[in-house]
Parts: structure tokens; C-alpha cells; sequence
């Protein structure tokens, strides 16, 4: 299989940190959030990955030249931010004849084993399966409603009034035809422009362990003594 690695952001809440390195590089405990993933997405089979770039790409370049990445990787620059499903769209002809593909977002940090939604996603014959949190802020992420089975019956991209603190992740597997699904033009974004398009067809797995988006420079401190790979909170 094959992951796209969403690491575009310019990493704007992050500042000052971020000055000066892409949020993809800001290192948990010495290591960067990039590694930590190549290294998970090896760990579930994963062969090739995609990292998209756009701000300061050359430092990310430079970081995979001098290190051997336990996965092959292909970068795929974006002068204007194409948005997450618009990424997806634009390099389908790499996803090639796969049946499925995998997708992760770069700035965030978790220990779930991405291997785990891929043989969850296979067992249900799902078109696209989530990963899932519980979200302390709701109305700030995207909000899941399942039904008994698991089934995702409902999606709502940072809802005023949120129905439940079932977040997603930003941890997907997708079917190859959903990329037929994505409307152009681009910019466009998976969780306010193509998850709507899959309820019922797709599936969500809340994640048991440890889960925090690095997207602010408190979570990224509270991350740093937190951090513990394989320790459930």
C-alpha cells in the first residue's frame, strides 16, 4: 500500500517555533514528528509514501537526504495549497492501480498503529474508514456520529453546537474511487469536502492510547512529557 503524508501547513499557531523549521520537523523528545511517522507507516506495511510540501520544503528535503527513511518517499510540491482532498485528486496518477491508499496528517501525534484501520477498513469492505478521538474542544474538530455497528451516519466540519466529542483524527483509509468523488477546484479540504460525501459508506475506529494534534505550542510542550509510545491514557 501506499500513504500520503499530508505536511503542507505552514504552521501558523505554532510560532515561533516554526519560524524557522516546517511543522513536520519539530522534534517530540529529540525525534521529528516526520520520522515518528515514517517509521509507523513502515511498521503497517506501508512501502511508499507521498509528503506534500509547501512551507520551506528545502529544509524537509534536506532532512530526507541525510537520513535513511525505513520507507520510500516521494515529495510533491505545491506552490499554493492545494487542500488536503485536493492533494489526493492531484496526484492520483501515483496511487496508479491500488485498490487503496492511506492517508495521515503530519502534525499530529498518536502511537495507534495505522494497521489496525487498514485491517479494520478490509474487514468491512469500507470505502473509507476513520480514525476517531475524544475531543476536549468539539466544537474545533471535526465531529463523527456512528451508529451501533460503527457505521459514520453523520460529519460536521467544526460544529457550533457539536453532537458528541467523536473527533476525527486526520487518520484515513480510503478506496481509490473516492477520488472520482472530490470536487474541483481545488483548494479543497477532506473533512469539509469529501467525508460529507461518504456517510454511510464509510466506517470510524476511536483510537485506544495516546493522541494529540501538535497544532499549538501548548500541546506541543504538553506532548513533549507526555509522550511515552505504547503507554494508553
Amino acid at each position: 500500500m501506499k500513504a500520503f503524508l499530508m505536511a503542507a501547513g505552514t504552521g501558523t499557531r505554532l510560532r515561533p517555533i516554526t519560524d524557522t523549521i516546517p511543522k513536520c520537523l519539530v522534534p517530540i523528545q529529540g525525534i521529528p514528528l516526520l520520522d515518528i511517522w515514517l517509521e509507523a507507516l513502515a511498521k503497517a506495511g506501508i512501502e511508499e509514501v507521498l509528503l506534500n510540501l509547501h512551507y520551506l520544503p528545502g529544509k524537509v528535503e534536506d532532512h530526507l537526504r541525510t537520513r535513511t527513511a525505513p520507507v520510500r518517499v516521494v515529495t510533491s510540491f505545491e506552490p499554493e495549497l492545494l487542500g488536503s482532498a485536493g492533494t489526493l485528486r492531484v496526484n492520483r496518477a501515483w496511487i496508479g492501480d491500488d485498490e487503496r491508499f492511506v492517508v495521515c496528517y503530519a502534525d499530529n501525534l498518536t502511537d495507534f498503529e495505522v494497521g489496525s484501520l487498514v485491517s479494520f477498513h478490509r474487514d468491512r469492505a469500507a470505502t473509507a474508514s476513520l480514525a476517531l478521538f475524544r475531543a476536549p474542544d468539539p466544537s474545533a474538530c471535526g465531529i463523527v456520529e456512528l451508529d451501533d455497528a460503527g457505521r459514520v451516519t453523520g460529519f460536521e466540519e467544526k460544529p457550533p453546537h457539536p453532537v458528541s466529542d467523536l473527533a476525527n483524527a486526520g487518520i484515513y483509509v480510503f478506496e481509490s474511487t473516492v477520488l472520482g468523488e472530490i470536487p474541483e477546484p481545488a483548494p479543497k479540504d477532506i473533512g469539509f469536502d469529501l467525508l460529507p460525501r461518504l456517510i454511510d459508506r464509510a466506517w470510524g475506529l476511536p483510537i485506544e492510547g495516546y493522541f494529540r494534534d501538535i497544532g499549538t505550542v501548548e500541546a506541543y510542550q504538553r506532548a513533549q512529557l507526555e509522550w511515552n509510545p505504547g503507554i494508553s491514557r
